[in-house]
């Protein structure tokens, strides 16, 4: 194992003190695996939080700003931060107007916030719940209540953020969150692992000529383990089964997000734009601000996710606010 790091079991910590080091004007850390914004919560405002483990930034840590998330509670790599972790991160991003949880759907992150949110009640601090479950190739679409949360969070967290910024209620901006989240379609696939500081051993194998379609960022088991194919016939084959799962017709209108996992570099995301553009192109579907970057990465794995997220005036009106955040600015 190769890594800039000081120790495993410090890994996380050094992260997240270099991240507010370098970001004084978005990040403050109030207590340990808590990241708030640095000007604290917003009287009158819906505070929007989310949680989950380190290593996917920016997500989940790097959205919190104006127009996106208020505060985030993060754990070790790929483990959930505790319940009593989510509980603080909550009451920080409390301005009194209640808070919304937004997250992805993974058991360790469902419990836990679970949890949070009772502590919460007690303290009298209303809060709601908006699970992302994104992932097409982790369930099919009559199960979709048991698929995972992935890159789509991104459009969930600028929706919702922008919602609480227009001084929506929780219940509005809990609806435009899940609306939002209904509308996003995820599907991701792997070149090579990433490995878990504290294991120090690839999370998976794959053979230098093989690629994986479907696995998690996790590196949760996809549909399909074969020969490396070209790009274009990845490209097509993601774009296939997302088309499958929300037949788009003529003249509507997406937000796209080409993600890397973390080694996949902008070139071969944008190899990859070149030909999901001449896909929606031949369908009449138009594609608004595409995202093509690092946004919901997986330590260091080679790979990429693509998201579409089915747009109305209300979903793209919010996409289009303005944020600020080191990671996304409009």
């Amino acid at each position: 194992m190769k890594k800039v790091m000081n120790s495993p079991v410090s890994y996380v910590d050094d992260m997240l003190s270099g991240l507010c080091l370098a970001h004084e004007r978005h990040f403050r850390q109030p207590e340990r695996r808590v990241i708030v914004r640095a000007g604290g919560a917003v009287k009158g405002k819906v505070g929007i939080v989310t949680g989950g483990g380190s290593g996917h930034l920016p997500i989940f840590t790097g959205y919190i700003g104006p127009g996106l998330l208020d505060a985030c509670a993060i754990g070790d790599v790929f483990a959930s931060p505790s319940a009593d972790q989510m509980a603080s991160a909550m009451r920080h991003a409390d301005g009194g107007a209640g808070v919304l949880r937004l997250y992805g759907n993974y058991g360790g992150d469902v419990m836990n916030f679970d949890m949070a949110g009772e502590m919460l009640e007690m303290e009298d601090i209303a809060s709601t719940t908006v699970l992302l479950a994104d992932d097409v190739a982790s369930a099919p679409a009559a199960e979709a209540e048991k698929r995972r949360g992935v890159a789509g969070m991104v459009f969930a967290f600028k929706a919702a953020g922008a919602r609480a910024e227009e001084r929506a209620t929780l219940d509005e901006v809990t609806a435009s969150a899940q609306k939002t989240a209904d509308a996003c379609r995820s599907i991701g696939f792997a070149l090579t692992p990433c490995i878990v500081p504290q294991a120090g051993a690839p999370t998976f194998n794959l053979a230098e000529d093989e690629m994986e379609m479907g696995m998690g960022i996790h590196g949760e088991p996809g549909i399909w383990r074969d020969k490396l194919k070209t790009a274009d016939e990845i490209t097509d084959e993601m774009v296939d089964h997302l088309l499958d799962d929300v037949p788009l017709g003529r003249g509507e209108r997406i937000a796209l997000l080409v993600n890397s996992l973390g080694a996949t570099p902008l070139e071969e995301l944008y190899i990859m734009y070149r030909r999901i553009r001449e896909r929606f192109d031949d369908r009449g579907v138009t594609i608004v601000s595409p995202l093509v970057g690092r946004y919901a990465t997986s330590m260091e794995m080679a790979g990429a996710t693509l998201t579409l997220c089915r747009l109305d005036s209300e979903i793209e009106r919010l996409l289009a606010a303005p944020c600020d955040c080191p990671f996304w600015k409009i």
